[in-house]
């Protein structure tokens, strides 16, 4: 009988007794041997799926968070090229009053220009042609033509330069921001900074083809990670570079503005309305100067605070952070690009 009490006592030391026997409750003390009722096993996790070649070169996103911004799908016309011969439609104050400028002031101008200075020449051509006048004028010069030619041209620079100086002075003295948004541009690809709103970084970089079609985006300007803004709003954009001068612009907003390494250029604008934004480098960059577009998304205020709770350490001015949830800062929906050098794909 001693000799089973022995062997039951290895048996117990070296793991072979039943697990329940041997099961600590949870937050009980050290030592203490009671156990809870055997709770049925689970079921085993299935095996993860094979990588493809395709997703093998993706990185793969995180679940994108409860608040996290559903995707906005473009509306055809606005924000992006259409194939118009004019200017897009203008969605900021600024481009608004430069859009009256052009079409109210100086097209109808330049219209008369042109057909006035047509006109005189070719009646100038019919009119004193070597068979009308064998015999050539000696007159030398005529005060009265030669004063209307220089006050008339003296008053069309006025016509144009009230409106310009007020331009100007609109686009070069902003109000007082509501938002400040860093953009860094780099080869090739743009950060925006959100110094206000927690200090988080997204990464905007270029869709293949193949993923702006399936979004029902334009191809060569559609992104990842969108720059995200409220409507109604003022927006100060402080725009630098980390490597070559870059140019940071969307027609819509009227707004462009180069990159400088180690120089802070600023510019503002403020979107009436809500919608996709798109535009690209302006400056001639590098290899991939085509691939660094700009794709803006102007959201509700409400969107926008949910947007800014969704990002790691995001939080609107004066508010404690939340804790960084796992999506990141990706929008939900959005994915990256399936290949980081842009022009292996093209």
């Amino acid at each position: 009988m001693k000799t089973i009490f022995k062997l039951a006592a290895v048996a117990a030391a070296f793991g072979l007794a039943p697990a329940a026997a041997l099961a600590v409750v949870p937050g009980a003390p050290a030592g203490t041997t009671d156990t809870p009722a055997l709770a049925p096993a689970a079921a085993p996790a299935p095996a993860p799926a094979e990588a493809t070649p395709a997703t093998a070169n993706a990185a793969t996103p995180a679940a994108a968070p409860a608040a996290a911004l559903p995707r906005t799908a473009p509306t055809a016309g606005i924000g992006q090229p259409d194939g118009r011969l004019g200017l897009q439609e203008q969605v900021s104050p600024i481009g608004q009053e430069a859009a009256w400028f052009h079409n109210m002031i100086l097209m109808p101008l330049i219209t008369v220009i042109s057909a006035f200075v047509l006109l005189l020449l070719g009646w100038v051509m019919f009119r004193y042609r070597r068979g009308r006048n064998p015999t050539p004028s000696r007159n030398t010069h005529n005060t009265t033509l030669e004063v209307v030619w220089t006050l008339v041209p003296v008053l069309i620079l006025v016509v144009i330069a009230v409106p310009s100086i007020r331009l100007l002075a609109h686009q070069y003295d902003p109000p007082r921001a509501d938002v400040t948004i860093k953009a860094i541009g780099n080869q090739w690809w743009w950060d925006y900074e959100y110094p206000d709103h927690g200090n988080f970084t997204v990464t905007s970089r270029i869709l293949t083809d193949e993923q702006a079609a399936a979004r029902g985006e334009p191809r060569q300007l559609a992104v990842a990670d969108r720059m995200v803004v409220p409507v109604g709003t003022t927006i100060r954009m402080i725009v630098t570079s980390n490597d070559v001068i870059h140019a940071w612009g969307v027609p819509a907003f009227w707004t462009k503005i180069d990159a400088v390494p180690g120089r802070l250029n600023e510019t503002w604008f403020r979107a009436d309305r809500t919608g996709v934004f798109y535009g690209v480098c302006y400056e001639l960059c590098g290899a991939q100067h085509g691939y660094m577009p700009i794709a803006v998304e102007v959201v509700t205020q409400e969107q926008f605070r949910a947007w800014i709770a969704s990002q790691p350490g995001g939080h609107m001015p004066g508010a404690q952070p939340a804790a960084a949830p796992a999506g990141g800062n990706t929008i939900a929906g959005a994915e990256p690009p399936a290949a980081t050098n842009q022009s292996a794909t093209r």
